[in-house]
């Protein structure tokens, strides 16, 4: 049988060139997305707005009112305050205590052990004075509860 021969790919042996080199398709690096490129100025819609960059920090406060999310940001931000707080100045109390709630201007702390509220209520006038300096609500009084795990 005489003939061109079939090439395992589809091609005949007798189309494939002397010193022909193929070149495979390239493939996308491990973990590396096909990205399009950016358009360019000119090409964007003239008449969309251009707006600087703004921190995420300023706004929130405007997204929370927004929804209607003020008391949980104020809470958020209550919480994080008191973590830092007790950083600080009661080392011995991280993680085993934390701000669980913050209305009408009492603040309720809740500890795992009855030691740590001990500290706790023990420290409470520094506490407090502490807390009404870092964050924007007003706050009178500290609640302290040991949460039974």
């Amino acid at each position: 049988m005489s003939g061109p021969t079939r090439h395992p790919r589809g091609r005949h042996s007798d189309e494939l060139r002397q010193g022909e080199a193929r070149s495979p398709k390239p493939r996308p690096v491990h973990g590396q997305l096909d990205r399009r490129p950016e358009p360019r100025s000119q090409d964007r819609d003239p008449d969309a707005k251009t707006r600087g960059m703004e921190r995420l920090a300023d706004l929130l406060p405007q997204t929370a009112r927004k929804f209607g999310l003020e008391d949980q940001l104020a809470q958020a931000r209550a919480a994080a305050a008191w973590l830092r707080l007790i950083e600080e100045r009661v080392p011995a109390a991280v993680g085993a205590c934390r701000l669980s709630g913050l209305s009408q201007g009492i603040a309720t702390i809740e500890a795992d052990q009855s030691i740590v509220a001990q500290e706790i209520r023990l420290r409470s006038p520094e506490l407090l004075t502490a807390l009404r300096t870092s964050i924007r609500t007003p706050v009178r009084q500290l609640r302290v509860a040991t949460r039974h795990v």
